[in-house]
């Protein structure tokens, strides 16, 4: 099966929109946990 080159840009479009999904909830998963860990981090005593 040959893909055409408006399917091939279809699936490329498709596949940096997935990909940038992606990153940016791993970025959101870093940022919330660094903020609750942080948030316990300060409030330890030592």
């Amino acid at each position: 099966m040959q893909l055409t080159d408006e399917e091939k840009k279809r699936r490329r479009t498709r596949s940096i929109a997935i990909a940038c999904t992606l990153a940016g909830m791993v970025v959101l998963f870093y940022l919330v946990t660094i903020v609750r860990l942080g948030s316990n981090v300060a409030n330890r005593t030592f």
